[in-house]
């Protein structure tokens, strides 16, 4: 038989060879058989022999293995990779197992599964690169303030003094930075949960609508706090003393209930500045009377303590309206109109308003009525020489005196009379039996104030200048009806008095004129 040539037995493009066949294949190791045949055909040559059948070799498995990358179309670089690594050329050794029967795809070269392993790191980049969301505008105007922060901070730095030892050694026992940058506002300053939390949409107010400051904060002056926060008449409440300890004590206890009250905000301090933008100032310091001590030497004593406190008033709160509870209410109201300059409108006193409330309350006892319908009003002076204005007083418009023509009178066979003395008394006696007032006078202060701060215009008996009515001539301050509103104490009503009465009240003008002509450094 004529020696074919080794071409005859190319397989076909599909690579493989009828298992039947059992003729010498040109790749065979020359004995008829070829290794590593199975089922499907040729699967792992050994190494050829004729370095022409090497060719043949590796462009039959180009072309019949899935796993090759290039066809025998492909780049050369590929296709002669291909052929050195499948059979390893160099060292002259073939890769392929006589004894294996199974295919196992030749493996590359390091070189090659390197290249691709970078080409396809490229790729992914570049299609990262090209999908990937561009920044937000806020998040690069949040870079843009930390590149200024860390060039502000660089540039201080550069400027500071050098550290002195003990400095330098406390730096460095500092605890180090998280490495977590922390976040930050338009301000350029760190977040913090207020920030977080809350999208400022405005700038709120700083300034208050309705501000009330208590000078003092003894009995009577935390019962007047206690009473306007209870109405919630304030948005901001401010307490001055000058003992200080008390006076945060005092401070946080109220701020403690702030959650049962309507008042934004409470503070204290020992400088009238917390005072600043008050709309009403209410006055409740001064000093005890002592023992042995005439009224005027205590009078006197407290004038030499509003010399300190109403210009300071004034100076932070200049449009404010002053209104004065400490004793003698009515001169000590005198002195404060004396020392702030401020219009008389809007310096008054507590004056009697506590007086007809308690003169309503024992009236209303007697009939057994409620007080609020029972009418009838305390004039002149809040004190020993009060009036009683019997012949206004009247039980749903009916006058008592045009009942009982005699009440008030010593011939009263009822005694009504006592009634007003019980007035008089009743301030010596709860000071007898506890130290102090302080409840119902904390009450008539916040009575005062709801009608000032809401403009309600009610009629309150309370102190003001009373020059050149009912025949007073001398500057003083004494309890008439008075109108009060926002803008003050606007008007005085003329009350029809009876001839007793207007000498009564003049009598009480003269009583304080007498103490107050002599007082010194106004």
């Amino acid at each position: 038989m004529p020696k074919r040539s080794p071409w005859h037995r190319i397989p076909e493009s599909s690579g493989r060879v009828p298992p039947e066949s059992e003729e010498a294949f040109p790749f065979s190791d020359g004995k008829g058989k070829v290794p590593g045949k199975g089922k499907e055909g040729i699967s792992r040559p050994t190494k050829p022999s004729d370095p022409l059948l090497r060719l043949h070799c590796a462009v039959l498995y180009s072309k019949a293995c899935r796993w090759c990358s290039k066809s025998i179309e492909g780049e050369m670089s590929e296709f002669t990779c291909f052929l050195f690594t499948t059979y390893n050329l160099s060292s002259g050794s073939s890769d392929a197992s006589d004894e294996d029967e199974s295919f196992t795809p030749p493996q590359r070269s390091k070189v090659v599964q390197e290249r691709a392993r970078l080409a396809q790191q490229r790729a992914i980049e570049a299609q990262q690169r090209s999908t990937a969301p561009q920044l937000s505008s806020i998040e690069a105007q949040q870079r843009s303030i930390e590149a200024q922060q860390r060039s502000i901070e660089a540039q201080q730095r550069s400027t500071a003094p050098p550290l002195s030892s003990a400095e330098a050694e406390q730096r460095s026992k500092a605890p180090p930075l998280s490495s977590a940058a922390p976040a930050v506002t338009t301000g350029g300053k760190m977040a913090t949960v207020k920030d977080k939390l809350i999208t400022s949409v405005a700038q709120p107010s700083t300034k208050p609508n309705s501000k009330v400051t208590v000078v003092g904060v003894g009995q009577v002056g935390m019962a007047c706090a206690i009473s306007i926060l209870e109405k919630g008449l304030c948005d901001e409440l401010a307490l001055v003393d000058v003992i200080e300890d008390k006076l945060k004590g005092e401070m946080m206890d109220l701020q403690h209930g702030s959650l049962f009250l309507n008042t934004h905000k409470i503070i204290a301090d020992k400088d009238y500045a917390v005072t600043a933008n008050s709309k009403i100032v209410v006055v409740t310091a001064g000093v005890r009377q002592q023992e042995g001590e005439s009224r005027l030497d205590l009078v006197q004593r407290n004038v030499n303590v509003f010399k300190f406190i109403i210009p300071q008033v004034v100076k932070h709160s200049p449009d404010c309206i002053i209104l004065v509870v400490s004793n003698p209410v009515d001169i000590l109201t005198y002195v404060t109109w004396k020392l702030s300059g401020l219009p008389k409108h809007r310096v008054i006193g507590s004056g009697c308003n506590l007086d007809s409330a308690r003169f309503r309350f024992l009236m209303a006892e007697k009939l057994g009525v409620h007080p609020t319908s029972c009418h009838g009003w305390i004039l002149g002076e809040h004190g020993d020489s009060s009036v009683a204005v019997w012949s206004g007083v009247n039980v749903a418009g009916v006058s008592l005196q045009e009942i009982n023509p005699s009440m008030g009178s010593d011939d009263d066979p009822e005694g009504w009379k006592k009634v007003h003395k019980q007035v008089v008394d009743s301030a010596y006696e709860v000071i007898k039996l506890k130290g102090y007032t302080n409840w119902a006078i904390g009450l008539s202060v916040a009575d005062l104030l709801e009608t000032i701060l809401k403009n309600l215009c009610r009629v309150h008996p309370v102190s003001t200048m009373v020059k050149g009515m009912y025949g007073i001539e001398n500057e003083v301050f004494l309890s008439l009806p008075c109108v009060l509103g926002s803008a003050g104490l606007t008007s005085v009503i003329n009350q029809k008095l009876k001839d007793n009465e207007v000498s009564q009240l003049q009598n009480s003008a003269t009583t304080l004129w007498n103490v107050q002509k002599d007082l010194k450094d106004l």
